[in-house]
């Protein structure tokens, strides 16, 4: 490192110290630090910390972000072993696709306004370079259901910002395209259950707010996501539609529109698929929409595998690649796997594990078709879960059975391990959820499996005896130690994992926030777009938050 590079990082480095410790204040004159957790404090703080660990000395052409939604430091090692075991082996030392990555860091997931987060908040932090407020899309922290003020408030995200600097962007998510986490990369709303305009509070409406899937077909077509890929048909199609896959079943829009139609018009070149035959016909399309199901994609293990049936998400991604990497000014695109998320909240670790392994394939097709020299890579998450990984199981013990000793001199397997009440308990558990093992409004008392959403519980009493139960069976659910009707986001650190140009500013205990930043510094097509706005100092490194009205449509 020569000595002024040092000497400017050691600069930045004290700076970024100072700034999280001045105190706070609701005025300051001009070129004064801005007040403590302000929208430009976040800013700041973030683009300081990427360019102290040398996130401008990136070169990356394309960058792809990989979310596994709610995939918890837990749900990574349970999903490596599950891999590792359907491969044969005993599965600990098993590695998935993004582990041999050669940079990691913890991401601290807080909201604004909540200890433990939720996905709004999060990825808003994670496109925008702030932290906002819980249920926050795309805008500043405030009150989740000011519409008025969160007006005022609009954050450019890395996708926006990229099809302004004239570069490909491209969303792939299994969830609803208006679900929080891809919602956050195109759309402004202070509360993220405002997907469709049926969803909409009448003061929302009132005061201007336009709902999600609105939004996002009104892009022009010069910045709206060449390839937009995931589930949520119904709040595109108006309530008297007919579903294209499901006749019996009708659009949720209640204002005559039909988004989709709207969204052809707009994009006359551009191809709409719902299912995967229909997807494959549009390769080459400079604009492709797919909606393959009313709400959410279908679970991995439940997906119809046929042509009429749902591309997964490997398959999504290898597309939107192909669509996206011809273009001469590079690419950006977020791909979520959104469902591990999902299966947590039911208390259902199989399909948690079984979604994280669906996005490990699509994180192998990424590295697979692009090269280490021009693109980063980053996985992570956007919050934690509950589940737990317990007790003192034998090595190789199957991760969805139950807590076995070590095996005998026969090899056999060991005796079941037993809790203080004589009764053997699974490797994987719950702190909270529809797991709990009392009677509820919807199961009787003893072992809980999918579907279930109970509103009432009688007190467990004591434990089920587990010893006739199938706990690897898809549809079981692990123990709950608290009653839900659905299992709580947990508040623990996330994993972070990069390779590719610019990956090395991934290290140590990092505001989730900074991701933003080392992605915007390390990407010479969007801090040259960004620093042309008059937002950077001297060496590139951005000082001021930008306006989105400054990044218009090329």
């Amino acid at each position: 490192m020569s000595c002024r590079s040092f000497l400017r990082t050691g600069v930045i480095m004290v700076i970024a110290a100072w700034t999280i410790s001045m105190p706070a204040r609701t005025s300051v004159p001009d070129g004064s630090p801005p007040p403590r957790e302000s929208p430009e404090w976040w800013y700041l703080q973030g683009a300081q910390y990427a360019a102290g660990n040398g996130a401008t000395h990136g070169r990356a052409r394309n960058v792809i972000v990989f979310l596994g939604d709610g995939m918890s430091l837990t749900t990574v090692a349970a999903a490596r072993i599950l891999e590792g075991q359907r491969l044969g082996g005993p599965g600990e030392n098993h590695a998935l696709s993004w582990e041999r990555f050669p940079h990691t860091g913890l991401g601290k997931t807080y909201n604004t306004d909540s200890q433990t987060p939720d996905s709004a908040g999060t990825m808003t932090a994670i496109a925008t370079g702030i932290k906002t407020h819980m249920g926050a899309i795309g805008v500043a922290a405030g009150a989740v259901d000011d519409c008025a003020d969160s007006q005022r408030k609009h954050a450019l995200s890395w996708l926006r910002l990229g099809a302004s600097a004239g570069m490909a962007t491209g969303v792939v998510t299994t969830a609803r395209l208006t679900h929080a986490t891809p919602a956050a990369t195109y759309a402004h709303t202070p509360n993220r259950r405002w997907e469709g305009d049926a969803d909409l509070s009448d003061d929302a409406r009132a005061q201007g707010c336009r709902d999600i899937a609105a939004q996002l077909a009104g892009l022009a077509p010069t910045v709206a996501p060449r390839v937009l890929l995931g589930g949520g048909r119904a709040r595109f199609l108006p309530l008297e539609t007919p579903d294209p896959e499901y006749p019996d079943l009708t659009g949720a829009r209640r204002d005559g529109r039909d988004l989709v139609h709207e969204w052809l018009q707009a994009h006359p070149e551009g191809r709409f698929a719902w299912n995967r035959e229909q997807l494959r016909k549009a390769r080459g399309s400079r604009h492709v929409l797919g909606l393959f199901e009313p709400q959410h994609m279908q679970y991995e293990h439940d997906r119809e595998r046929g042509p009429t049936g749902d591309p997964d998400l490997a398959e999504m991604t290898r597309f939107a690649i192909e669509q996206l990497a011809s273009h001469e000014d590079g690419y950006v695109m977020l791909v979520e796997g959104a469902r591990i998320d999902h299966a947590h909240h039911a208390g259902n670790a199989f399909r948690a594990l079984d979604e994280t392994l669906s996005l490990a394939r699509a994180v192998q097709a990424a590295l697979d078709a692009t090269s280490r020299e021009d693109t980063l890579i980053l996985v992570t998450a956007d919050h934690s879960h509950t589940l737990g990984f317990v007790g003192y199981p034998h090595r190789g013990n199957p991760i969805l059975g139950t807590v076995r000793d070590r095996p005998g001199e026969d090899g056999q397997p060991g005796p079941e391990a037993l809790d203080a009440l004589g009764l053997p308990y699974t490797t994987l558990v719950y702190a909270n959820g529809a797991g709990n093992t009392g009677a509820s409004d919807h199961q009787p008392a003893g072992p809980k499996s999918l579907p279930h959403k109970p509103r009432d519980y009688t007190p467990a009493t004591g434990r089920p005896d587990l010893r006739q139960v199938d706990t690897a069976h898809p549809d079981y659910l692990q123990e709950a130690l608290v009653p839900m009707w659905d299992e709580t986001h947990g508040g623990d650190d996330v994993g972070i994992w990069a390779i590719g140009p610019g990956s090395q500013a991934v290290r140590g205990t990092m505001e989730q926030h900074a991701l933003y930043h080392i992605i915007v510094q390390a990407t010479p097509a969007l801090r040259e777009h960004l620093c042309r706005a008059g937002t950077c100092d001297g060496d590139g490194v951005p000082v001021r938050r930008p306006d989105p009205a400054d990044f218009p449509p090329r």
